[in-house]
């Protein structure tokens, strides 16, 4: 039987549906943890939300750059629930588990193409956190559910509904292969994107 989900972190560029997600995971009595623009988002529709900074006691810095980049997130979604070790870890360092990770990544490759664009904004654009919360999530997809693109939202929060806000480890496993796909697509954009500015200055 998969644990209940009782803790979320949405962190999005793309506001699609989010607002739509946050109610019904609020709904289902999930605490949710949020950065920036999405806890302004959320709390515009007046949904109860944590910022990120309350859970690391640690503020956003680096013009935005370090926001979750912190052991009581990575922990909280890493930790292998019922592992006695990482229990007591937690316990020691004041993790909470993050049973849901929803986070989808700065517009890299739109910000690279336009016309007008230079190196500085490209580099801007290149999204460091939420790469790293969803290849969390995903390797930690035996437990934590991780959600990358709006189009699954609608029929996770009916999973949830129907079975006591848990989700089976066949949706986790095909939303972790959907998430480690995000990731490699992105990265080879901007790889792609590095290679031509080295041969531009050739």
């Amino acid at each position: 039987m998969s644990e209940q989900i009782k803790r979320a972190l949405l962190s999005v560029t793309d506001k699609s549906g989010i607002l739509e997600l946050a109610r019904g995971l609020s709904r289902l009595g999930i605490e949710l943890i949020s950065t920036g623009g999405t806890a302004q988002t959320l709390r515009h529709g007046e949904v109860k939300v944590k910022d990120v900074a309350e859970v690391t006691g640690f503020p956003e810095i680096l013009d935005g750059r370090v926001k979750t980049l912190h052991p009581r997130i990575h922990g909280g979604i890493l930790a292998r629930r019922g592992l006695k070790s990482h229990g007591e870890q937690m316990l020691a360092h004041n993790i909470v588990s993050i049973d849901l990770v929803c986070v989808n990544l700065y517009r890299f490759h739109e910000a690279a193409t336009k016309a007008d664009s230079d190196l500085a904004e490209a580099v801007e654009n290149i999204d460091i956190g939420g790469p790293c919360l969803i290849r969390a999530a995903a390797k930690n997809c035996q437990w934590v559910t991780v959600l990358t693109d709006p189009a699954d939202y609608p029929g996770i929060l009916k999973e949830l509904q129907d079975n006591q806000s848990r989700v089976s480890l066949p949706s986790r496993l095909k939303l972790a292969a959907k998430a480690f796909r995000l990731t490699q697509l992105y990265d080879g954009a901007i790889a792609e994107y590095m290679q031509a500015q080295a041969a531009a200055y050739s």
